[in-house]
């Protein structure tokens, strides 16, 4: 079965037709079009999927330390009842683990080097239940943490900025101070580094130490756990569970999940994303509108041809068809030569970008600046599908005006001259 002829000549006039001087430089316009779309729809892709790698990398590597809901007392006091905390909260069918902690903040000394740090209080026989840190084999060092012994786990990066390893002794000083006649004096207490763990989130790995829950208990003077950390089946369903557990929890408790937590960091993501969604649009928008130039050239150089075509029976409807089909195959390839060209980088940005790295010698994420040290890359088909859509419908409606014109040759008033 033939092709109508309005796709047949379409195709034709995409393909520039005779090889004349006119043709040729309609031809190169054209190209141009379509290649301005294909890196517009690349770009979009490539931007956008490493966003949301960024944006996934940073909340797994999080996730690897802190927990997916957090509940605690006022004012940093120790759990009423823990025990009865720990039940009612197994009880949500969400719920896969649950730890008790204790969370303080202290000073770390080293000879002359002191750093701020956020003290954990953990329970080694249960904190594998709440994140991924204890579960894995290089961060066995919480296993060591014996109650006692004032062990200290160290974040890899504070270890090394205090230049300490395993079996170094370092002085904790904590805020909760001795009152003596001078006046109030900070409470100091040595501890031993037992291990060093990597999480490879930065803020973490530069501030977090762990210790033993019954030592950080009694450094801090508290009576018990000051919170319970827990582990769900589904991350995303935080929100959700959280507002479950403040209608079913005994006692005036705080609960705070997971994206409570950076929620600055995470909204400024978005509103990024969203931004850079629309700019970069506006590059595809204008590569689809330069085939408002290169139709208007080939209709004024087909005039000729419009007119016999008019003469022999075509419709205006069928004239404008014509220049469609050329400008919507222009579209459809620019935007699938950009699909293709967007994923071929996304999928392999982890390949490209240290190769451009080690060509450059240059390092595009600092591990002292930014939240993670590699590029990720996420594409998703929520992204992909409306960028394509949308490409799609750019390249068509830039069709609408030539098409239209070309529909409104006079034939007797292009053949006077031929």
């Amino acid at each position: 079965m033939s092709l109508p002829f309005e796709l047949t000549l379409g195709w034709r006039y995409t393909r520039a037709g005779r090889a004349t001087r006119r043709n040729g430089f309609i031809s190169f316009i054209s190209g141009v079009s379509m290649l301005g779309i294909a890196l517009g729809v690349a770009a979009l892709i490539i931007v956008l999927s490493v966003m949301n790698g960024f944006q996934k990398e940073v909340r797994d590597r999080m996730l690897g330390v802190v927990s997916h809901i957090e509940i605690f007392a006022p004012n940093g006091a120790a759990l009423p009842d823990v025990a009865r905390t720990l039940r009612e909260v197994r009880t949500n069918p969400q719920v896969i683990g649950a730890a008790p902690f204790i969370a303080s903040q202290a000073l770390l000394a080293r000879g002359e080097d002191m750093k701020g740090v956020l003290v954990r209080g953990i329970d080694p026989a249960h904190e594998a239940e709440v994140t991924d840190l204890a579960g894995e084999a290089k961060n066995s060092a919480l296993t060591r943490l014996v109650p006692g012994e004032f062990g200290l786990v160290l974040g890899g990066e504070l270890a090394r900025s205090l230049g300490v390893q395993p079996g170094d002794k370092v002085t904790l000083v904590s805020p909760s101070g001795e009152v003596t006649p001078a006046g109030v004096v900070p409470r100091l207490k040595q501890m031993t580094v037992v291990g060093t763990f990597d999480s490879g989130h930065y803020e973490y790995d530069s501030t977090l130490a762990m210790m033993h829950i019954d030592d950080a208990a009694r450094i801090f003077r508290l009576e018990g756990p000051t919170g319970v950390r827990v582990r769900l089946k589904d991350l995303h369903q935080a929100p959700e569970v959280a507002n479950e557990l403040a209608g079913t929890l005994t006692g005036d408790l705080l609960i705070r999940d997971w994206t409570q937590q950076n929620r600055t960091w995470f909204a400024a993501v978005q509103v990024e994303k969203r931004m850079m969604f629309i700019i970069l649009t506006l590059i595809v928008a204008v590569a689809a509108f330069n085939l408002v130039s290169t139709l208007v050239m080939t209709v004024t150089d087909k005039r000729a041809d419009i007119a016999i075509l008019r003469t022999l029976g075509a419709s205006p409807a069928s004239i404008m068809g014509i220049f469609v089909v050329q400008g919507a195959m222009v579209g459809v390839i620019g935007t699938l030569a950009g699909l293709g060209l967007g994923l071929l980088v996304a999928f392999n940005i982890d390949v490209i970008v240290p190769f451009i790295e080690h060509l450059l010698h240059t390092t595009f994420l600092p591990r002292d600046v930014y939240l993670i040290s590699r590029m990720p890359s996420d594409p998703q088909q929520g992204d992909i599908v409306p960028i394509g859509v949308i490409s799609l419908v750019l390249a068509f409606a830039a069709t609408l005006y030539p098409s239209w014109r070309a529909s409104r040759v006079n034939p007797a008033e292009a053949l006077r001259y031929e």
